[in-house]
């Protein structure tokens, strides 16, 4: 019998580091010598969702609650500033019995740990794409990341679009599975943002 095919081996892997950047809102300075716009997103028009895989099938998850803010300077995003807080205990999977099971000890642990949040420390133009380097704090355990990210940046907008793969292992989520069926290492996350401009 054929087993699944591993869904994150369609999408770019993220790069992982252990080095993180300082940097903060406070610290960004508007590129354009203009006003810095602020925009605001969360699951009312945004989504945060991954695909996890073992060898027999697949499973679709993500959260239900988050947070974020954007900055942009002209037409682009800045490098800093950009952040979302993630309410773990509000994930979801395709299955009652799985969601319960990723919320414990085995995998996030949620109780322990219930938030987790990212923060963009350098936006690099590339191509049609743009480059997101951030920290990402998750289970516990801050590390940077870059992955490629479609970005467009309107008055009335920023949207975002990105998938990408991470490596669970990185930040310690190590539970491994039945031995004759054993859980994939790299889980792809889906990003899509739509983020409108701030209330004063």
């Amino acid at each position: 019998m054929a087993g699944c095919g591993n869904p994150a081996d369609k999408v770019p892997k993220a790069d992982v580091s252990s080095n993180t950047n300082g940097s903060t809102a406070e610290s960004a300075v508007s590129p354009t010598g203009g006003a810095t716009r602020v925009y605001a997103f969360g699951p009312e028009n945004s989504s945060i969702e991954f695909v996890g895989s073992k060898v027999t099938g697949k499973h679709n998850g993500g959260f239900k609650k988050f947070s974020g803010q954007l900055k942009a300077d002209g037409d682009k995003l800045a490098s800093t500033g950009n952040k979302v807080e993630i309410d773990t205990t509000s994930l979801w999977a395709d299955n009652e019995k799985l969601t319960g099971h990723l919320k414990s000890p085995d995998f996030f642990n949620v109780a322990q740990f219930p938030t987790a949040t990212f923060e963009t420390t350098e936006i690099k133009p590339n191509g049609t794409n743009s480059t997101v380097t951030g920290n990402l704090t998750l289970h516990g355990i801050t590390k940077q990341i870059s992955f490629p990210a479609t970005i467009k940046v309107s008055p009335e907008s920023v949207d975002t679009d990105a998938e990408f793969s991470i490596n669970r292992m990185d930040f310690d989520i190590k539970f491994a599975g039945m031995p004759n069926d054993l859980i994939r290492k790299d889980v792809k996350l889906k990003l899509k943002v739509k983020a409108v401009p701030a209330k004063a």
